[in-house]
């Protein structure tokens, strides 16, 4: 008797072992088994609003030239950035970050702060013709300094200091001009501190920073200084962008843009750091966002052309991917498109 009950013991406890974690019991597939039931268990989702989308502004009138080697993307003016605008809020995207490309470059950057530069005049008229649109300028001196660099030069070197002076007076007038979000995009050291305390000591203490806190040196930019002009015409930018190959550093980077003031963080490339944006997410309560730049954009671009790759598909995946890593927002080429698929 004792045998008996000892026996139906043991199955019942091999049968819950196996129904537990085991085949035949547990099968995984039981769960992908049709469309409504992969929809309902998907733990990763892209939404509209967290997609943000590149704009290139140039100042003369008339403008929208092709950039070669991104195909979809444009230079173009105001006027023409402001249909496309309206394109991107029928798309249900909603906001847009911008980098101008003014008529002439100097060594004292003078369009990035201007009143009348292209980025506060866009922003101006952005503003007034799209109230909800959020605008992102994008906070940095390559595009218009002579030289190509991100800040002061002298003697061949690119000066921390004397350029924080010059970028925190280009995001206090884009704030004046409507700005929605600054994006100190240049890697000196300090800048977001410097930011922070010129918005605040002109009364824009209520618009955010969202700093690009590990900014890589990265082969990834070629199709982007197309578009943005914004080619070193010396050296390179090394000695200011991040070694790609250094983990902790950038965590370092974004712990001290978080302690001066950062609202939001940024990891640039994502494809190639979706390890150090998982990291951030894990290190880090606030908002992160990636920026999937120029080069990722042109090989899926490329490659779809050529038939080996369903754009659509592989769009959808490497934006999942990027978002599964931890990031709340993406900066995007592919951003109408995924809002179109989306819909």
């Amino acid at each position: 008797m004792k045998s008996t009950i000892a026996k139906s013991t043991d199955s019942a406890a091999n049968a819950h072992a196996t129904s537990s974690g085991h085949f035949p019991h547990l099968r995984l597939r039981r769960l992908r088994g049709s469309a409504e039931i992969r929809s309902m268990l998907q733990e990763t989702h892209l939404r509209k609003e967290q997609l943000i989308y590149p704009l290139f502004i140039t100042e003369a009138a008339g403008i929208k030239k092709p950039i070669s080697s991104m195909p979809g993307i444009h230079q173009q003016s105001i006027d023409a950035a402001l249909f496309e605008i309206e394109e991107v809020a029928g798309l249900g995207l909603t906001s847009v970050i911008l980098f101008g490309i003014p008529d002439e470059k100097d060594p004292e950057a003078r369009g990035a702060w201007s009143e009348n530069g292209v980025v506060q005049t866009a922003t101006r008229q952005i503003k007034e013709r799209f109230p909800n649109i959020v605008v992102v300028a994008d906070t940095c001196l390559c595009e218009y300094m002579s030289h190509g660099h991100c800040g002061v030069v002298a003697d061949g070197q690119v000066l921390n200091d004397p350029s924080l002076a010059v970028l925190a007076k280009t995001a206090v007038s884009q704030a004046q001009a409507g700005a929605d979000l600054i994006a100190p995009s240049d890697m000196m050291d300090g800048r977001v501190a410097a930011f922070r305390a010129a918005l605040d000591a002109h009364g824009y203490e209520h618009v955010p920073i969202m700093a690009y806190s590990a900014k890589f040196a990265s082969s990834m930019y070629g199709p982007f200084r197309e578009a943005a002009e914004s080619a070193p015409s010396f050296g390179d930018r090394t000695a200011y962008q991040m070694n790609p190959a250094n983990a902790r550093e950038a965590m370092r980077e974004i712990e001290l843009d978080i302690q001066e003031g950062a609202d939001i963080v940024m990891i640039k490339p994502a494809l190639p750091y979706l390890d150090l944006i998982r990291e951030a997410r894990t290190l880090f309560k606030l908002p992160i966002a990636a920026y999937n730049v120029s080069g990722e954009y042109a090989m899926v671009k490329a490659a779809s052309q050529k038939g080996w790759l369903d754009e659509r598909r592989v769009v959808t995946e490497i934006l999942t991917s990027i978002k599964r890593a931890g990031a709340d927002l993406i900066i995007t080429y592919h951003a109408k498109d995924m809002a179109g698929w989306l819909s």
